[in-house]
């Protein structure tokens, strides 16, 4: 069963309208800090302060710690709770809990890039637009505007217990293979990863690795990544980027006939793969790229069937565009391909 400990968490959470208890009243210090004093961390600090990257740092661990424990409440409550009481709460958990996964990953991001606009406060989003509660004041914190859709989702039919961690990519993200990444820098991998060839957005990604890691986040569950989110802020210029240089260097390592002539194992996979490199890419009109200047992907493994995941996944990623200025994005999706165009309705 539930301990005094968790029950108390619980409360805490949800103690009155206009008043928090002290684990909700925590979390919203720590964060509403962490954003202010962001200037101090980055790369490189603004700052005066010498100090204050250590001590922004020491407030980050504890506001990490503080999301993580509450997480992983969700997860017992899931899994400990009678089935009447799961269900008249767990709408309201599971709420929180997506909210702060996208926070925290949020603040890691905060603390290695360094935020070259001011941060949006979310002023342009309408009142309305928000509900009451814990939840509705950590959406007022982080910076994705008029993006509301987000934020209205049902929660999943079978409550699940699964625990999720949501950051930014670490250098060693990079280095690593990551089967359902499908991007490799060593010929000899390329054949081997490919032939578990992924979906499109997988080897899409490998132009945000190496172009834009930084507007890079990870999805992991208990048995490792699972999903991932990449965003370019400047898309026209990335495009550019990756059509004059990324692509070529790419299509020099692995020519067209690398695909021929291997293993039948995964063969029409892997002649796939090496295909979708060496065909142009189609141009994004200027009018698009005007009015939403940022260019993002996102995707999951299919074992991952909780929509707050993926939606933590979106938020963050928007939150990190929107800090820097970005004022609109968009996605590009191949009329054909069912998955993605189900994944992003979705989200909203």
């Amino acid at each position: 069963p539930l301990t005094l400990e968790e029950v108390r968490m619980l409360v805490e959470l949800f103690y009155l309208p206009y008043h928090h208890g002290a684990l909700a009243q925590e979390l919203l210090e720590h964060f509403r800090w962490l954003r202010a004093n962001s200037l101090s961390v980055g790369v490189p600090p603004t700052a005066p302060d010498p100090c204050g990257g250590t001590r922004w740092r020491g407030r980050a661990q504890s506001f990490q710690l503080l999301c993580a424990r509450t997480c992983r409440l969700h997860s017992r409550f899931v899994s400990t709770a009678g089935r009447a009481l799961l269900y008249d709460l767990h709408p309201y958990l599971w709420d929180i809990r997506n909210m702060l996964l996208a926070a925290c990953a949020f603040v890691l991001w905060l603390g290695c890039q360094s935020i070259t606009a001011p941060i949006l406060l979310g002023r342009d989003a309408e009142p309305w637009a928000r509900r009451g509660g814990l939840f509705g004041e950590l959406q007022a914190l982080l910076p994705v505007g008029n993006s509301c859709d987000l934020f209205y989702h049902p929660p999943p039919l079978f409550p699940s217990s699964q625990l999720y961690l949501l950051r930014p990519l670490l250098p060693l993200d990079k280095v690593g293979a990551v089967a359902w990444r499908g991007c490799s820098e060593a010929s000899q991998g390329l054949q081997a990863q490919l032939s578990h060839a992924p979906a499109l957005p997988g080897r899409l990604l490998g132009s945000f690795l190496s172009l834009s890691p930084e507007y890079t986040f990870v999805l992991e569950d208990e048995g490792g990544p699972c999903g991932y989110a990449a965003g370019a802020l400047h898309a026209e210029g990335f495009l550019q980027q990756r059509d004059s240089s990324w692509l070529p260097a790419i299509r020099h390592k692995y020519p067209p006939d690398l695909g021929t002539g291997g293993p039948a194992l995964g063969q029409d996979a892997l002649e796939e793969a090496v295909l979708f490199f060496h065909t142009e890419p189609l141009a994004v009109p200027q009018p698009v790229l005007r009015r939403f200047p940022s260019l993002v992907q996102l995707g999951t493994a299919p074992r991952v069937l909780d929509v707050g995941a993926s939606r933590s996944l979106a938020l963050c990623l928007l939150s990190a565009l929107r800090a820097n200025g970005s004022r609109g994005v968009f996605c590009q999706v191949s009329d054909a391909d069912r998955q993605q165009l189900s994944f992003y309705s979705k989200l909203g």
